[in-house]
Order: structure tokens, then sequence, then C-alpha cells
């Protein structure tokens, strides 16, 4: 997971029409046991597509949960990038022996991820710049595959509601969608979660949420790159290609605002961001701080910070304040009349969602989170929509929006840096 605050601890949904918008959750609800998975062997193949440090640790966690787990097929856009990943994972001991993927199983380009999931793998693992995610995720469910999905899955409105769409027909399928929004995986935040659902702080009234982060990765510049191929290896400074930092990173915490109100959305939104530090071309066009305010009918608000800069204090937490006390999520404490704190087990909660995962497949009841990784990407992508043009805008109007991001068609060539977004100048499409 790109950006999580340490390695050690890493990383309503009804489909009515293209035009519909989120409501209550059909995608968690129906299983049907089936083994759907290498002909009913014991071994699971799986495929990785997207071979950076996100990538690779993706697959390093899903053989470490599973023994009859086997990697088989990898691809990536670049050759280099697919073979410092595959030497990396065969360094690992833990997993070493089960990184069995034959040099003619190593694909390379814009179609790596067609022929990794063409190749007879049963699990595809989608750790791709989150651009592809709704292309690769549809061809992998019309291919019968599982699925683990890296967090964000889209940067745009048309990009979600593909992914809607894709999720419904996994739940048809009986396939598995498990999502990379990691703290759905963690024990102490499951805990604490639960403690608020169950009324520890009573009604909630409004939530801080904050993920006030430094500075990330920048791979520089080769005079032999295009500017395709530069601004994908930089993938993280494009909206088009990473949806901003509060949809590439940020998405952690408004998931789990998401979560701690049912999963349900907000009806507006207003907020403010800009580029004050990251100001060199080198940083592309993205922001390095939003502040968004999102209101729900019910009157519940939700303020929500988020920066990636350089020398400054961080943040990463959500603080929810309630008519009977306040609760602080990533710290599992509860301060009420009775106060609470978590201290069970704390196992990788990126290990947890692979043994989840594998699991249900082989339970045959697999795992859809395909409603919340939805919900909570649109909930983030709404944020930057408000921050970019400086507009209040309704739920509807984003969910509904037509703009589409990035190219019309993918080839290395010259492709021309996107604007930095002015509020009041840059308008809503």
């Amino acid at each position: 997971m790109n950006g999580s605050p340490s390695r050690g601890t890493r990383r309503d949904f009804l489909k009515t029409s293209a035009t519909a918008t989120l409501g209550t959750s059909v995608l968690a609800g129906m299983v049907v046991p089936r083994r759907v998975h290498a002909a009913g062997s014991d071994t699971l193949k799986i495929g990785l597509i997207g071979m950076g440090g996100r990538g690779t640790g993706a697959a390093v966690d899903a053989l470490s949960a599973d023994p009859g787990a086997v990697l088989t097929a990898v691809g990536d856009a670049f050759a280099d990038r697919a073979q410092g990943s595959l030497a990396a994972l065969r360094a690992q001991p833990e997993v070493a022996s089960r990184v069995q993927v034959a040099d003619d199983h190593v694909f390379v380009g814009f179609d790596a991820y067609k022929q990794v999931i063409d190749s007879g793998v049963d699990v595809v693992i989608h750790a791709t710049s989150p651009h592809f995610r709704p292309q690769h995720l549809a061809y992998a469910v019309a291919a019968g595959k599982h699925n683990f999905v890296e967090k964000p899955v889209a940067v745009d409105a048309p990009g979600v509601r593909s992914v809607i769409e894709t999720c419904r027909q996994a739940e048809e399928k009986k396939l598995a969608i498990v999502s990379g929004l990691c703290y759905r995986y963690n024990p102490a935040v499951r805990a604490v979660i639960q403690k608020v659902h169950d009324g520890a702080v009573g009604e909630i009234i409004a939530i801080e949420s904050a993920y006030n982060a430094g500075t990330l990765w920048h791979r520089g510049d080769n005079p032999q790159w295009s500017r395709m191929e530069y601004q994908m290896r930089n993938w993280l400074y494009y909206t088009w290609l990473s949806g901003d930092h509060i949809v590439e990173q940020a998405v952690h915490s408004l998931d789990k605002v998401a979560w701690l109100l049912g999963d349900t959305h907000p009806v507006r939104a207003w907020g403010m961001g800009g580029r004050q530090q990251r100001t060199g071309e080198n940083f592309g066009h993205i922001y390095d701080h939003h502040s968004i305010v999102f209101e729900y009918d019910s009157g519940v608000r939700v303020y929500s910070t988020c920066r990636q800069q350089a020398g400054v204090s961080t943040l990463v937490d959500e603080l929810v304040h309630g008519t009977g006390g306040k609760a602080e999520i990533l710290r599992g404490r509860i301060t009420a009349a009775e106060k609470w704190r978590y201290e069970g087990p704390n196992p990788s909660m990126y290990r947890v969602e692979h043994e989840e995962l594998f699991k249900s497949i082989r339970a045959g009841q697999p795992i859809n989170n395909g409603h919340y990784m939805a919900n909570s990407t649109m909930y983030a992508i709404m944020g930057r929509m408000c921050t970019y043009t400086g507009q209040l805008l309704t739920w509807d109007q984003c969910l509904n929006s037509q703009e589409k991001l990035g190219p019309e068609t993918y080839e290395w060539g010259d492709l021309p840096e996107p604007p930095v977004a002015i509020p009041g100048v840059t308008k809503f499409v």
C-alpha cells in the first residue's frame, strides 16, 4: 500500500443504472458454496498485475496467507519493474519455493493484464496504478477469476460506476472481491468500530478525519523516457493515474468514516486545497493538501484533512464525537462513562485480508467487498472534485459526473501534462 503509516503495520450500493446513486449494499449478501479454483485441487494459482512495492508486498502476503497458494504469472507495464519484483520475491525465504513463474509467464506492456488473467490463474492481485483498475477488474471477472483489489478502485466517477457493475457481476458468478482497504481487516479497528456501532459513544455527532502525512517517493526522469512513461513511472503525481493523494492515500481514512456511518454516503460537500510546498514540475499537477467538510442528511458532519508535505507534524486517525463520549479509531480507545481500550491480538492486517480471501474461496463462500470499496473511492473522488473546483457539490452530481480522466489510447509517446486545478476556474464536469 503506497503511503501507509508504516510497512510493519501496513499496507446503500444498489447498481440500478449508469446514473444510479449509491444506496444500501446488495453485494455482501448472497453466497452459494462452490469450489471454483484449480479444478477443485488444493492449489490456488495467483497472477500478479502491477509489480511495484505494493504489488510485491501483496504477493508476499498472499503466499504467506495460504500454503496452497502459488504465484504462476506476473505482469507490469515495464520489464525492469517485473524483473525487479520477481527477484525480490524469490529472495523471500518464506515464500520463494512457491514463486513458480516461468519465463514465458512474465508479461510486459499495456496488455500484460490480459495475458496474466488468461494464463490459467485462479486469483488475480490488482496492484497497478489506480487508473487501470476498472478495466483490469472487469476483464478478470468476465474471465471468472477471484480478485484482490488494491485501493482505490478508480480515479473518476465513470470508473466507479464501472466497478459497481463489475462487482454485481462478480456476485452473480460467486467470485471473490477482497479490497485492499486494509483497516477493514485490522482486529483492533474492527473492535473499536463495533463498540461505536453498539452505542459506546452514543449517537455520532461529528467525525474528525485526518491523513496528514509526509512526502512519498519520486523516481526521477530519464531522457529516454517518453512523457507517457515518465508519468506512469511517477504516477502518484498525476490525477489521471492516482486520483490525487486524497484518493490514493486518504481513501483509507474516508473508508473508516464511511464504515463508522454504516457505509452510507454524504449528501453534499465543500472544501479547499492547493499546492504550497510541492510546486515544482516534477510533482505533476496534484495538490499537496485538501480540507473538506462532508455533510449527511442526518446532520452529521465529517471534517476531513489530508496532506503530503515534508517537515510537518503528522496525524492519521479518526476522532468520533458522540452524545456520550469520544472514540479514537486507530488508537483503539473510547473515552466515555465507561472507558475502553483494545487489548486483543494485533496480527498484520495485510496478511489477514489475504487469509480471509483464500478461506472464503476454499469454503465456497466468496467475500465481496464491492459495495464499500466503490463507495469509499467515490467519497474520496467527491472530496477532490470539491477542492479542485471550489464548489459545493452533491453526491448525486459527483457520482453522475461525466469527467473521464486519462488518454483515449495507451501508447508510448508524448502525453501533455494536465494543468494544475484552480478553484473557481476549474469547472465541474
